[in-house]
C-alpha cells in the first residue's frame, strides 16, 4: 500500500496553517519588513504535506502510450491527446497501479481501439500491456503488465470525502509525465454531462488536461479518491473524476471476469419538480419520476408504470434520479429489492428482482466483428434506445456501423463508422444477424443512411 508520513495531527496543523497564512490571522502582527516565523512554519508544514504525498503517490502512477491504426482523415477526440491524422496515430494517458502483480486501472478512452499499449513506470522501466477488460459505461479499463512487486495505490472512500477538502491530481498532461496539480474537491455526485452512460463524478478545480486521463485524484493522506477522466473546456478549472467506490467495484469485476455486470430495473427516469408533482399527485418531497418502462424488464414484470415516482429502494431514500442510479448500482444482479413507489395519492411497496443492465460495450462482439471474415471488416451494433437518444436519431434504422477495419472489404466499399444499415439484399435489417445472413455468400447490397442521406452500396469479399 502507498502510505505517507502524514498523520491526523498533521492535517489539523496543515488546515490551520493555510487559514492563518491566507487570512493573515497570526497571533501577532509582524513588524514591517520582518517575517512572521509562526506563519512561515505553518506554510512550510503545508508545503511538506503536499510534497510528501506527491512523491509517494507518484510511485503508483504510470504513463501510458498507445498506438491506434486509423483510416485516413479520421481524428481523435480532444481529451485523448492524440497526434496525427490517419495511419498510425499515437496518444497517451495515465494509470494507477492497482495490484503489485501488474494490474493497472485507467480510462477506457485512453486505450480504446489501441493496437499497441505500453506502460512506463516512475523508475523509467517500460512494459508492453495487454487489455484485461473495459467498461465504456464508466469509462474505465484494466491493463496487465508482466511485473511483480509494484507499489500499489491505496484507495479512500469517495462517499466520505467532503466538499472543500484539498486534493492532488497526478498524471501526464500533454505527455509531461508525473505533473502534479492541487485544488479542492468542488462537488460530488455530478451527472447529466452526457459523456458516459453512468455518471456520478467528483468535481475538482485541480488542473486536469489531456493526458491526465486515468491518473489519480488523491487526498492529503495519499489515498485515491477518484480516477481523473474529463474536463469541461481548457483552463476552466472544472475537472471530473470517477469516484473510488465505483472504480473499485468495476476494477474487481474486470480482473475477475473481464466484463462488468450491473443491476438493472429496466426504467428510464427524470427529476420530479414541484410542477410535475402537482400533476402526479401528492406533495413535493423528491423522488425519481419513471418516464418509460422497458417491456419485459424487471420493473415491467413487477408492475411499475410510467408516471410512478420511486421514493425509496431497499430502505434507502430516493430524493433525485442520481440517488436511484447510485442505489441500484450498489446491488447485485438477481437481487430482490423492495421499491417504494408513489402512484397518484397512494404509496406502495413493490418487490422486484433486478436484471442485468444491458451494456453498450459489446466489446467482444465488436472486436469479433472487425476480425470476422464473414462480416468483411464490419463491426456492427444495435441502435438501443439510449444510443438513439445520444445520437438524436429518430429514423427507423436498427443497426449501425460501430467500426470498419482499415483495408478491409467494408473499408474499400466506402462504409464508415456511424453509417446506419437499413436493408441488406433489399430486405429490412432488424438485427445484426440479418446483415450477417446477407453476407454469408460473400457479397450483399446494403441500403445505408448517412447524415440524413440514403444510398445503396454493394460490398463484396475480395479474392
Amino acid at each position: 500500500m502507498i502510505r505517507t508520513t502524514l498523520r491526523q495531527p498533521w492535517l489539523i496543523v496543515v488546515g490551520a496553517a493555510l487559514a492563518v497564512t491566507m487570512l493573515g490571522t497570526a497571533s501577532a502582527s509582524p513588524k514591517k519588513g520582518s517575517v512572521d516565523e509562526n506563519a512561515l512554519s505553518r506554510a512550510l508544514a503545508f508545503e511538506t504535506a503536499l510534497t510528501d504525498v506527491a512523491e509517494s503517490v507518484s510511485l503508483s502512477v504510470v504513463s501510458i502510450q498507445v498506438e491506434v491504426t486509423r483510416p485516413q482523415n479520421e481524428g481523435f477526440p480532444f481529451f485523448f491527446g492524440g497526434q496525427g491524422r490517419g495511419g498510425i496515430v499515437r496518444g497517451g494517458g495515465s494509470g494507477v497501479i492497482l495490484r503489485p502483480d501488474g494490474y493497472i486501472l485507467t480510462n477506457n478512452h485512453v486505450i480504446h481501439e489501441a493496437s499497441r499499449i505500453a506502460v512506463r513506470l516512475k523508475n523509467g522501466k517500460s512494459f508492453p500491456a495487454t487489455l484485461v477488460g473495459a467498461d465504456s459505461a464508466t469509462d474505465l479499463a484494466m491493463l496487465k503488465i508482466d511485473a511483480r512487486g509494484l507499489p500499489q495505490a491505496e484507495f479512500a472512500s469517495s462517499e466520505k470525502a467532503r466538499v472543500g477538502q484539498f486534493v492532488i491530481a497526478i498524471g501526464s498532461p500533454f505527455g509531461l509525465d508525473y505533473s502534479v496539480t492541487t485544488g479542492v474537491l468542488s462537488a460530488k455526485g455530478r451527472g447529466g454531462i452526457g459523456a458516459n452512460e453512468i455518471e456520478d463524478y467528483l468535481q475538482t478545480d485541480a488542473s486536469i488536461n489531456p493526458g491526465n486521463s486515468g491518473g489519480p485524484l488523491v487526498d492529503l493522506h495519499g489515498r485515491v479518491l477518484g480516477i481523473n477522466t474529463m474536463i469541461i473546456g481548457r483552463g476552466t478549472g472544472i475537472g471530473f473524476a470517477i469516484p473510488s467506490e465505483i472504480a473499485q467495484r468495476v476494477a474487481r469485476q474486470l480482473i475477475d471476469n473481464g466484463t462488468v455486470k450491473r443491476a438493472w430495473l429496466g426504467v428510464s427516469f427524470q427529476e420530479i419538480t414541484p410542477e410535475l408533482a402537482a400533476h402526479f399527485g401528492g406533495s413535493f418531497d423528491g423522488g425519481a419520476l419513471i418516464n418509460a418502462v422497458v417491456p419485459r424488464g424487471p420493473a415491467d414484470k413487477a408492475g411499475l408504470q410510467a408516471g410512478d415516482i420511486i421514493t425509496g429502494v431497499g430502505g434507502q431514500k430516493i430524493r433525485e434520479g442520481h440517488d436511484l442510479l447510485r442505489t441500484i448500482l450498489r446491488h447485485g444482479v438477481g437481487e430482490r429489492l423492495s421499491v417504494e413507489v408513489r402512484r397518484g395519492e397512494k404509496t406502495k411497496n413493490i418487490s422486484l428482482v433486478t436484471g442485468e443492465r444491458p451494456s453498450e460495450d459489446s466489446a467482444q462482439s465488436r472486436q469479433q466483428g472487425v476480425q470476422d471474415n464473414s462480416m468483411l471488416g464490419l463491426a456492427l451494433e444495435d441502435l438501443t434506445p439510449r444510443l438513439r437518444e445520444r445520437f438524436r436519431y429518430e429514423g427507423d434504422g436498427r443497426v449501425f456501423v460501430r467500426g470498419v477495419a482499415p483495408g478491409s472489404d467494408a473499408d474499400r466499399a466506402g462504409l464508415r463508422p456511424g453509417d446506419i444499415i437499413l436493408q441488406a439484399d433489399r430486405q429490412p435489417v432488424r438485427s445484426i444477424g440479418d446483415v450477417r445472413a446477407a453476407l454469408k455468400d460473400g457479397k450483399a447490397l446494403l441500403y445505408v443512411e448517412r447524415e440524413s442521406r440514403r444510398f445503396f452500396q454493394p460490398i463484396t469479399r475480395s479474392k
